[in-house]
């Protein structure tokens, strides 16, 4: 089957769909890592609302996907930087969503981001305006009796003076858990505003005082997902970790060797970008837990230039490459976002990203993803 795509110059040459899709087979029940998909929703497209409103969500189509994910054996990371969480998911929409995961799914292996984004950043105006806001999203998802990733806040980046300030709200904060929680390092590179988490610029210093309150509340910390982008300072900071604590890469550029790891330890998962590539992370993780690392690494090393397209800077709009792939996917009827999101990203990444996508076998229905994109192109008037 071939399709003409324009390049960047917007000259068209045929191109010839060469991959073999990867089979949906689910994890088996003792996988050899903890996979977390961080999911995207789908926005209802007949929506009045305008951009920057209210989030209104076609609540069946992101239930089915998330019924999709839980069908593979992955577990679903509900509610984060992935479903627009502060970028057209407000809290009232994220709360909304964990509700309904959690009982369409409650058998399902499912985390969920307590932050304080209800909390405009700039109308913070000390420590305890932090902790509130952190308490009233906790309260409210533990009332679910759901788990908790709990997630890095602009709010605090904006107030704390100290490393002292993280030490004593992540203290507090953790106390009120009824469970033990996952905690979220999520980098600049996603949201500018957290520059200088955990109180000080130099990586070093910001692991000494992550890992100091991790080690003053192990018995309150399921694991840490990092979402540094840089495989060193995970590998690092995964070796210092306490006993029984975990590391969920949130590494969206190094996961195959994270996950696979070395003859230190290894990084479970909870990644963005396990949501376009679910099927593959299941295969990949069967593979594993077989004794196959080579090909557990054939299976997900050709999907890191994929991954790399998708979270290319500025890396907090990779969500709109989520969710074309979703949709070229059949997993949902347009390709309309939040706020308007869709319009992220220039037409050339949507071209790389189809020829990618085949490339890795991520297209499970190739006819269907070759009409849609055929669709798109007549859209940008260059079909």
């Amino acid at each position: 089957m071939k399709i003409a795509l324009p390049d960047t110059n917007g000259h068209f040459s045929d191109y010839t769909i060469s991959g073999t899709p990867i089979p949906a087979v689910p994890m088996g029940p003792d996988p050899a890592r903890i996979v977390y998909s961080a999911t995207h929703v789908v926005a209802d497209p007949f929506s009045a609302a305008d951009p920057g409103g209210p989030a209104s969500v076609d609540w069946e189509a992101t239930m089915t996907f998330r019924r999709h994910l839980a069908g593979l054996g992955l577990g679903i990371a509900e509610a984060m930087d992935t479903a627009q969480r502060g970028m057209g998911l407000d809290w009232p929409g994220a709360l909304e969503l964990i509700r309904r995961t959690r009982s369409e799914l409650p058998e399902a292996l499912v985390a969920n981001g307590v932050g304080t984004d209800h909390l405009d950043p700039a109308e913070a105006r000390s420590l305890d305006d932090v902790r509130r806001a952190y308490f009233e999203q906790l309260d409210a998802v533990q009332k679910l009796d759901a788990r908790v990733i709990l997630m890095a806040s602009r709010a605090l980046a904006r107030v704390a003076k100290s490393a002292d300030d993280y030490v004593k709200v992540y203290g507090e904060v953790l106390e009120a858990c009824d469970h033990p929680v996952i905690l979220h390092w999520l980098g600049e590179m996603f949201y500018p505003q957290l520059a200088g988490y955990w109180g000080a610029s130099r990586y070093e210093e910001a692991m000494q005082t992550c890992l100091a309150i991790i080690e003053e509340n192990a018995a309150k910390v399921d694991g840490i997902k990092i979402s540094l982008l840089d495989k060193n300072k995970e590998i690092e900071m995964r070796r210092r970790l306490p006993e029984g604590v975990r590391m969920y890469t949130g590494d969206d550029f190094n996961y195959p060797e994270l996950i696979a790891g070395d003859d230190q330890g290894y990084s479970h998962a909870l990644l963005g970008i396990f949501d376009p590539l679910a099927p593959a992370a299941a295969h990949a993780v069967n593979q594993l837990g077989a004794g196959d690392r080579t090909g557990f690494r054939a299976t997900l090393d050709p999907t890191v230039p994929l991954a790399r397209q998708i979270f290319r800077a500025p890396t907090q709009y990779y969500k709109t490459g989520v969710v074309f792939l979703a949709w070229l996917n059949g997993f949902q009827d347009h390709f309309i976002m939040l706020n308007g999101a869709q319009a992220a990203r220039p037409l050339p990444d949507f071209v790389q990203i189809f020829r990618m996508a085949d490339k890795c076998g991520l297209l499970r229905d190739p006819d269907l993803a070759v009409a849609r994109l055929r669709r798109m192109l007549a859209l940008y008037g260059v079909a």
